[in-house]
């Protein structure tokens, strides 16, 4: 998939502005789906547009680049993942390291109901980053980088709470998390199975110093 900067090729516009709006929304998520299951270098654009119905002339009008095009692909997963991190990590009704088994439960979830076939957009295209535009790079590393905070901070309120010792350095237990996790997710893709999810999670809490 050749998300880089090509010049923009005319092609027929968008018949109203609300449908302009929808459309987008539409590319963006259908592109979503695609790099989700397939990863960057076995997607193509035009399988993109064909699912949404829109011409390949008219993806310009749209997104300004096919790199651009990419960025809002990335940025739409990660304002999703971010509200499923603060609905699992946050919520009070559950100790911090039951709300990191209630996350799992919902990976698990999500997986199988998609028959195991999308993973981790972040993940996926950060095994491929070499074939991605260089802007992508940095992009991808500071998503990693909110999911560790938002994670260390879950860590810590098990500290605060007396689940786990306070010796414990929450940031670089949450990048180790987040390291492992997304080997397991490609795991569980491979074997079609949630059980290297439980695996992951078992030992991951299982180590933690108490």
């Amino acid at each position: 998939m050749t998300l880089v900067n090509n010049k923009p090729r005319r092609g027929r516009p968008p018949k109203a502005s609300r449908e302009n709006r929808d459309t987008k929304a539409d590319l963006i998520r259908s592109g979503l789906e695609q790099l989700t299951e397939s990863g960057f270098a076995s997607s193509g654009i035009d399988k993109i547009l064909k699912k949404v119905g829109v011409p390949k002339g008219s993806f310009y009008f749209y997104f300004s680049s096919k790199e651009a095009f990419g960025h809002a692909v990335i940025d739409s997963y990660a304002r999703y993942f971010e509200t499923k991190l603060e609905r699992y990590l946050l919520d009070t009704d559950y100790s911090p390291l039951h709300r990191i088994n209630n996350f799992v439960e919902d990976a698990k979830h999500g997986m199988t109901k998609h028959q195991f076939k999308r993973g981790c957009l972040v993940g996926n295209l950060g095994q491929e980053v070499d074939l991605l535009p260089t802007s992508y790079r940095q992009r991808l590393i500071e998503i990693f980088i909110d999911w560790q905070k938002r994670m260390a901070t879950c860590l810590k309120q098990a500290q605060e709470s007396g689940e786990i010792a306070t010796t414990v350095n929450c940031q670089n237990l949450a990048e180790y998390f987040w390291t492992g996790w997304e080997g397991a997710v490609s795991r569980a893709k491979l074997e079609q199975s949630t059980r290297p999810l439980d695996v992951y999670l078992d030992n991951f809490i299982s180590g933690l110093p108490r």
